[in-house]
């Protein structure tokens, strides 16, 4: 089976993890704080907080930010549902903008409309999080330029995108956004095994993320209500989790980013090899706006609905009996039975449920060969 995505993982990747296996720290050591520096530096943003996985950074990122009930968060329903949970767990009230039928991603103009119609019945979002579906940014400055209008904060869903880049510049730097969150998950560009990081350039939100991460537990005297009874001493001063990534993925996050460019520049080599070889087929791949480098975490196409005589899912099935590990990224969110009991129903958000009738993920990683390509490709012509 070839499959949709898979780490690599080199014999450096590997020492810096024994290193830290043979160091006196394993959780909390010189690694994270050295794999916050060094993203913040790549990225461009002022600070990092280092999580165990990207749901945990959006959910702080939420709380940071000051989401609570009585609140709307809004999103893409073209995502994983984490989202959109993260506002849920803050007692929040989500919703959902369509999607833009040629990027994928959130559709500015559809934003805008239902910004319009929100500011009219008075229930305008907190905060929007913008997903960079398959690694290719949203128009963020168009985005952030109706943040000024409307007054809402933004939240970037990057957690597809690093190494990749919008107006040439990289994706994190949180130009246009509060904040911005990371995935390290194995089928990511770079991997921690688990793990995710936020990005911002606000040094409170930065503090308040780090605090609320370690169970909202502080030894700073600046932060405490009173004098310190020891050098033992600490205090929790908000209620927080334990969020907090450690040493051993750190190290390893640290030696995979040496690798990012490298990596982004691969994948978008299979994707060009993907494009010329399919290009003889009606399908549909994802848009490349002038202004955007995408990281390619994932090469979608969709299948036109009518254009052939094979279904969505007969395809799909054709290509895992023939051993290509395609999958489908995603479900609308809106579909899923949790939030449909919370009032959502098939037909809300039509471009969304179009893209779903059509997408299929191909295989798409660094390690990828061109002899595998040819597998894939070949496949789906027999499969159409």
């Amino acid at each position: 089976m070839i499959p949709y995505g898979r780490q690599q993982i080199s014999a450096a990747d590997i020492q810096a993890v024994v290193e830290v296996l043979k160091s006196d720290f394993l959780t909390q050591g010189p690694a994270v704080p050295a794999f916050e520096n060094a993203v913040s530096a790549y990225c461009g943003a002022g600070y990092a907080v280092a999580v165990n996985s990207a749901t945990s950074a959006l959910h702080l990122a939420c709380l940071a930010l000051g989401v609570q009930g009585g609140d709307y968060v809004w999103t893409s329903p073209i995502t994983f549902v984490a989202s959109a949970n993260c506002a849920l767990y803050c007692g929040a009230e989500v919703d959902f903008v369509d999607i833009d039928p040629l990027t994928f991603n959130l559709s500015v103009q559809a934003l805008e409309e239902k910004l319009h119609c929100a500011e009219q019945s008075g229930r305008l979002p907190k905060v929007i999080i913008p997903v960079h579906l398959c690694g290719l940014s949203c128009d963020m400055q168009a985005i952030y330029q109706l943040s000024k209008r409307y007054g809402f904060r933004i939240i970037e869903d990057a957690s597809h995108a690093i190494g990749g880049k919008y107006r040439d510049q990289p994706i994190g730097n949180c130009r246009y956004s509060d904040i911005s969150v990371f995935s390290f998950h194995p089928v990511k560009i770079i991997t921690t095994g688990e793990g995710g990081l936020a990005l911002t350039n606000d040094p409170d939100l930065a503090r308040h993320m780090a605090l609320l991460r370690s169970h909202g537990i502080t030894r700073e005297a600046a932060e405490m209500t009173h004098a310190a009874d020891g050098p033992w001493y600490y205090q929790q001063i908000e209620l927080g989790f334990n969020y907090r990534m450690t040493d051993i993925q750190a190290a390893l996050g640290l030696s995979q980013l040496s690798r990012v460019d490298a990596f982004v520049g691969r994948r978008q080599q299979l994707a060009e090899f993907y494009r010329q070889n399919l290009a003889g087929l009606p399908i549909v791949v994802q848009s490349q706006p002038v202004d955007c480098y995408s990281a390619l975490h994932l090469f979608v196409i969709r299948l036109p609905l009518g254009d052939w005589k094979k279904s969505h899912r007969e395809v799909f099935c054709r290509l895992r009996d023939a051993e290509i590990g395609v999958n489908l990224h995603y479900i609308p969110v809106h579909l899923q039975p949790y939030y449909q009991q919370r009032g959502f129903k098939q037909g809300d958000y039509p471009q969304a449920e179009h893209y779903y009738a059509e997408a299929i993920t191909l295989p798409l990683y660094p390690d990828l060969s061109e002899s595998q390509q040819l597998q894939v490709i070949a496949a789906l012509r027999s499969s159409l």
